[in-house]
């Protein structure tokens, strides 16, 4: 199954029903007077967030929904019958925007809840309506009213309490692997993740948390290199980042270096998201000796000039992924307890995730356009081939949600 996380669709209420002019027609019953039925409501447009739909792929390909009309209404007051809607089945974690104004319609983060899009027109009026003590033979009936219609863009982001961040092959992919159920693909070359995974983190019995593997950045993603910054959006969400930082790169880089650089792309992604929680994991640590491992791991810190929480682990033998899995644990659950008892600092949250949407779609839909320039450019021959990097529909992606 491809993982699509964004799509621009049209949405189509159905128009009300036409409203008739009719008269009874009846033995022994002369000027039976306006009998003539309303037009039915025409159907509406809803999107629901459900839990066993993982992606947008429905519609990339699909881009145009329509409720059905309403019918006429007919004589003997007989009013037509409304049109059935339409709901659009979407994944949780999905914001609904009107292309048009930018307005934010929706913002589904639980499964069963519904958003109307698109509103289905009025019926029009019957001939009865207008009978009166000086018109008792109204010939007059109304139309039924257009249904709405807009263009809206679906835009998914994975709903996790922490995000993993790190450099292609730095073992984000082995991490989320030995704290959680998920086994989402590992290889000894980069860009092995091309998908976000998710895995819920059990750290104690009725403890637990989710945890979101994105591809990895490498130096330069904001102006496009590699992956470039299309799947950062997916780290809107989170609460916690866990950056990985591999201790012996294969490459022979500077470990140091590659954590500065990440950091430095997240800021130019959005500022805003580099101001969340990080927590840093020297991983790999099976790759030193024992005798160089402390030295080397100290040397990074120094060149970090780190002063926050710090973790070493090796991710392949699972050691010292216990503690990191703790204190996530505990600082996730802190966040929730001091929401639900402070007000002030509850808005001040929702506050701060408004403006991170914000900047985050901001910046997503202009890498978009960047993209999209970049492409016709190369088309018209102004670019190279060799400067072309993949095409977002290459490929089969995957996306999963684990426990």
């Amino acid at each position: 199954m491809r993982f699509v996380d964004e799509a621009v669709i049209t949405v189509e209420a159905g128009d009300g029903g036409n409203g008739v002019a009719s008269f009874r027609r009846e033995k022994f019953v002369p000027f039976g007077g306006p009998d003539g039925g309303d037009g039915g409501r025409g159907g509406s447009v809803f999107v629901e967030a459900d839990e066993n739909t993982g992606t947008l792929v429905d519609y990339r390909y699909t881009r145009r929904f329509r409720a059905e009309r309403g019918k006429n209404g007919s004589g003997a007051n007989c009013a037509g019958r409304g049109g059935e809607s339409v709901v659009l089945k979407v994944p949780v974690g999905t914001t609904i925007v009107d292309t048009d104004s930018g307005d934010i319609i929706g913002d589904l983060v639980a499964h069963g809840q519904k958003v109307m899009v698109a509103t289905g027109g009025d019926g029009g009026l019957g001939n009865t309506h207008f009978k009166s003590s000086t018109n008792r033979a109204p010939r007059k009936c109304t139309h039924g009213i257009k249904g709405e219609n807009r263009e809206i863009r679906l835009e998914l982001k994975v709903l996790a309490d922490v995000g993993l961040l790190g450099m292609p092959n730095a073992g984000k992919s082995t991490f989320i692997r030995a704290v959680s159920a998920a086994k989402p693909k590992v290889a000894d070359y980069p860009f092995t993740t091309m998908v976000p995974n998710l895995g819920v983190v059990d750290a104690d019995s009725h403890r637990s948390f989710v945890m979101a593997d994105i591809p990895g950045l490498i130096e330069g993603a904001a102006e496009g290199a590699g992956l470039g910054i299309r799947f950062l959006k997916h780290l809107a969400r989170t609460r916690i980042l866990l950056h990985i930082v591999d201790v012996e790169p294969i490459d022979g880089s500077d470990p140091a270096y590659n954590a500065k650089a990440i950091m430095q792309e997240l800021q130019k992604f959005s500022p805003t998201l580099a101001k969340l929680p990080v927590v840093l994991v020297l991983n790999k640590l099976d790759q030193l000796s024992e005798d160089t491992r402390e030295e080397w791991c100290q040397h990074i810190l120094e060149e970090l000039e780190w002063t926050g929480p710090v973790f070493k682990t090796s991710g392949l033998l699972e050691q010292g992924t216990k503690p990191v899995v703790y204190y996530l644990m505990d600082q996730i659950e802190q966040q929730r307890e001091r929401e639900l008892e402070d007000p002030e600092y509850a808005a001040q949250i929702r506050e701060f995730r408004e403006q991170l949407e914000a900047e985050t779609r901001e910046q997503t839909i202009a890498a978009k356009e960047a993209y999209r320039a970049m492409r016709r450019a190369q088309r018209d021959g102004e670019m190279d081939d060799d400067e072309d990097f993949d095409d977002e529909d290459d490929g089969d992606m995957e996306v999963f949600y684990v426990r």
